[in-house]
C-alpha cells in the first residue's frame, strides 16, 4: 500500500502515515503530499473507517477509461465538506487542500455520473440499519422549501414564490421517517408544489419499491392524491392544520421534513442558493446530508428508534 512520511513538529523522527483509498491504491495520489487534518469538517479516523467501504469505485476501475486519480479521496471529501459547511467560493479553497479546480472537477464528475447519489444512498441504508430499520423505507414525508437565490442564478431557473414572498428557487424533498433524504428536486420558486411532486414522487417510487405511504401538507391535495394511488401505488396522506390552531403547533409527521430544512439552513452553502445550475444545487444538498450521516455513523452508541 502506498505510504507517505511527514515529520511532526517537535519530533526529530518522521511518522509514516498511510491512506487506503482507491486513489492511493490504484492511482497516483501517493505522489502528492500528505495533508494533516485540522478543520472541524475533516473526517475523523472513525468516520473514514465507516464511509471507506461505501465509496463508489472510480470510473477507470469500472472499465470506462480515464487517467489514474491523482488526489486522495479522503482529502477530496474533506475539501467538499469544508466548502459546503462553510459556504466559501470554489476559488477560496484553503491551500492545504488539493487545487480548487481539481476539487471542483471531482465534484462535477461525481454528480455527472450519479456517484454522489450512489454514495449518499449507501450511507442512508447503513444509517437506517444501524438504527434497527430496514435499509429500504416504506413511508416518507414530502414538502418544499423556498430560498433566496444569489445574483448568479439566471432568470431561467428562478422565480417568485407569492406565498413565501421569496425570489429564488424551491427545494422539493422527500424524506423517510428518520428525516433522511430519499429524493430532491430544485426548481424555480414559482413552480407549484403539486406539479413538482408528481415528477419527484415518480423518481422516488421508482428508486424505492417498498415505499407505500407519503405524508404531505394541504398544498398537495387535489388530483395528485388520485394520481399517486393509481400510477405509483402510493398512498398520499394529507396532514392538515385545523382551523382552531393558533401560533406554532408541531404537526404529526410534518415536523420530520421541517427538521431536514433546518439542517440544510445550518449548512452555509445552502443558506441561499448560490449555484448557477439546478443539478449543482441538488448535489450540494446531497453533500450536506452526506456530512450529517457520516457523523451519525461514527457515533459509538447509536440511538434506537
Amino acid at each position: 500500500m502506498p505510504q507517505s512520511s511527514v515529520s511532526l513538529a517537535g519530533q526529530s523522527s518522521s511518522v509514516t502515515l498511510e491512506c487506503d483509498c482507491l486513489a492511493h491504491r490504484f492511482g497516483n495520489a501517493a505522489d502528492n503530499e500528505f495533508r494533516q487534518s485540522h478543520y472541524p469538517t475533516d473526517m475523523t479516523d472513525e468516520e473514514w473507517a465507516a464511509v471507506r467501504p461505501l465509496l463508489p469505485v472510480p470510473g477507470r476501475k469500472r472499465g470506462r477509461g480515464g487517467q489514474p486519480e491523482a488526489y486522495c479521496h479522503r482529502q477530496m471529501l474533506d475539501a467538499i465538506s469544508y466548502l459546503v459547511d462553510n459556504g466559501i467560493k470554489w476559488r477560496a479553497m484553503p491551500v492545504d487542500f488539493p487545487p480548487w479546480d481539481r476539487v471542483y472537477a471531482f465534484f462535477r464528475r461525481w454528480h455527472d455520473h450519479a456517484l454522489v447519489k450512489e454514495f449518499h444512498d449507501r450511507l442512508r441504508g447503513r444509517v437506517r440499519e444501524r438504527l434497527g430499520r430496514d435499509a429500504e423505507p416504506t413511508a416518507g414525508v414530502i414538502d418544499s422549501q423556498s430560498v433566496k437565490a444569489d445574483a448568479v442564478v439566471g432568470s431561467d431557473s428562478r422565480g417568485f414564490d407569492g406565498g413565501k414572498l421569496v425570489n429564488g428557487r424551491k427545494r422539493h424533498t422527500v424524506v423517510d421517517t428518520l428525516g433522511l433524504l430519499l429524493g430532491v428536486m430544485v426548481t424555480a420558486a414559482d413552480t407549484g408544489d403539486r406539479a413538482a411532486a408528481q415528477v419527484l414522487l415518480e423518481q422516488v417510487a421508482e428508486a424505492h419499491h417498498r415505499l407505500a405511504l407519503i405524508w404531505a401538507d394541504g398544498g398537495y391535495t387535489g388530483s395528485l392524491v388520485e394520481h399517486c394511488l393509481a400510477a405509483l401505488a402510493l398512498v398520499l396522506a394529507i396532514v392538515n392544520r385545523s382551523d382552531d390552531m393558533r401560533g406554532f403547533v408541531v404537526l404529526p409527521k410534518r415536523w420530520i421534513v421541517e427538521r431536514l430544512f433546518a439542517h440544510l439552513m445550518r449548512t452555509r452553502r445552502l443558506a441561499r442558493d448560490f449555484e448557477r445550475r439546478t443539478p449543482s444545487a441538488e448535489a450540494m444538498i446531497y453533500w450536506s446530508m452526506i456530512l450529517l450521516m457520516t457523523r451519525r455513523l461514527a457515533r459509538p452508541h447509536p440511538r434506537r428508534a
